[in-house]
């Protein structure tokens, strides 16, 4: 299954996550690099939200990234929330659907 973890970034955010950066983006390369986290990043134009890609059984391992991760933990993240995704057309979707 996939899950959406959907950031709602602090007005600051841009001028504030420098402080942060190394420690969330070692956070984000250790989820990818056990398979959690498919892919991240925020949304341009205008910066005031970001979005990462999880999967897995559950939404906890999207949900555990965001309780330790210092862009929440300091405030760089006003809000958060996991969605589920029902992935159904790509190489990695959960629940490929195909024409008939």
């Amino acid at each position: 299954m996939h899950f959406l973890l959907l950031y709602d970034l602090a007005p600051d955010y841009l001028e504030r996550r420098s402080d942060f950066r190394n420690e969330h983006l070692g956070l984000a390369w250790q989820a990818q690099s056990r398979g959690e986290l498919v892919l991240a990043g925020p949304l341009a134009d205008p910066v005031d939200q970001a979005v990462l890609l999880f999967q897995g059984e559950s939404p906890e391992v999207a949900r555990a990234f965001a309780l330790s991760d210092p862009y929440v933990k300091n405030g760089l993240v006003k809000a958060w929330r996991v969605r589920p995704w029902t992935t159904v057309v790509g190489e990695q979707a959960s629940t490929p659907v195909r024409p008939a």
